[in-house]
């Protein structure tokens, strides 16, 4: 395998080692029980989040994401940069945040689920980026107003 194969192979397995601890924290559970759950031993989950993923396989990466229910798409490219895992739908949770704008983050991704080009589906990607800082931002607004009200009411 050259090096170009290699640098690709290590990114595919460090984000989806990335996509799973975000899974894993959503759901918050112990690591104990999520490896229990993902039908893993807990240090090797503990290696997926902490991206030590070096003696991890790519395979085993993907039977872990089938078992965690977690619906990935892997991208390759040309360069070994643009190889990526992006969730293609809703990971299951116990609880969804809902509102417009959440959705209207989640929709570039969904769209780029389907038979995109690498180009096309890293600006869906890149879109969803915006969408989401458009949320954290949304978010640190209704934060901040709510300290001030309630600064208000304590006066």
């Amino acid at each position: 395998m050259d090096a170009a194969d290699t640098a690709t192979i290590y990114a595919l397995r460090s984000d989806l080692a990335l996509q799973l601890t975000r899974l894993a924290k959503r759901q918050g559970r112990s690591q104990v029980d999520t490896a229990r759950q993902w039908g893993i031993p807990q240090p090797t989950l503990s290696k997926i989040m902490t991206a030590q993923v070096t003696a991890l396989s790519l395979e085993l990466l993907l039977r872990i994401a089938a078992r965690a229910r977690l619906p990935v798409t892997l991208q390759t490219g040309d360069e070994p940069t643009e190889a990526g895992v992006f969730v293609t739908g809703v990971p299951p949770t116990d609880r969804v945040i809902r509102s417009k704008l959440a959705d209207e983050a989640r929709a570039p991704l969904a769209s780029s689920a389907s038979h995109l080009t690498a180009e096309q589906r890293l600006n869906a990607h890149l879109e969803h980026c915006q969408w989401v800082t458009a949320l954290l931002q949304a978010g640190q607004q209704y934060r901040a107003n709510q300290s001030l009200r309630n600064r208000r009411r304590a006066r």
